[in-house]
């Protein structure tokens, strides 16, 4: 006789589980403080200090209470993420964003470092197959025991010297 895998009231209990935490991790994301806090960390700090706005630990940093104040009026305001990040980019410039943008030209910035990659691993295969092929041959061309392209005087004072030598293998 077969067994059931789950009784119908535990999977009914699991997945209530699974609702009710999906429930409260949405819930955490729509206050303000959270969503300063996700944005700060999408936007750099316009001073020069290189850091994200929302770590920028800059001493008198002149921008960043600017930027912090401009995040939560927009916030505030209704708009989205995006509009959000849009609205930066266009009182800032492109380079207040922490990543660029994926479509149009900035594309390339998420493309070219592994298309680069990419290149160099096949460039290093290529170069590394042509090393083994060019020793293989010369090996290969070693072992052979009738040393090729050699006129009689030539074979004849080589196989003295294997004679003398003891060397019956080959060079």
């Amino acid at each position: 006789m077969r067994a059931p895998l789950l009784h119908p009231r535990w999977v009914k209990a699991a997945q209530a589980g699974l609702l009710a935490v999906a429930v409260c991790f949405s819930l955490g994301d729509s206050d303000s403080g959270s969503r300063v806090d996700s944005l700060g960390h999408r936007l750099m700090c316009t001073c020069g200090c290189a850091q994200l706005l929302g770590e920028c630990d800059h001493y008198g940093c002149p921008s960043r209470g600017e930027e912090l104040a401009l995040l939560t009026t927009t916030i505030a305001s209704g708009q989205n993420d995006q509009q959000i990040l849009n609205a930066f980019a266009a009182k800032y410039g492109v380079t207040v964003l922490a990543a660029p943008r994926t479509h149009g030209f900035d594309l390339v910035a998420w493309i070219a470092p592994f298309a680069v990659f990419a290149a160099a691993l096949l460039g290093t295969i290529l170069l590394v197959r042509r090393w083994s092929g060019i020793s293989g041959v010369q090996a290969a061309a070693a072992a052979s025991s009738e040393p090729t392209g050699l006129n009689p005087e030539e074979k004849e004072r080589l196989e003295r010297v294997r004679r003398e030598t003891g060397a019956e293998e080959g060079f």
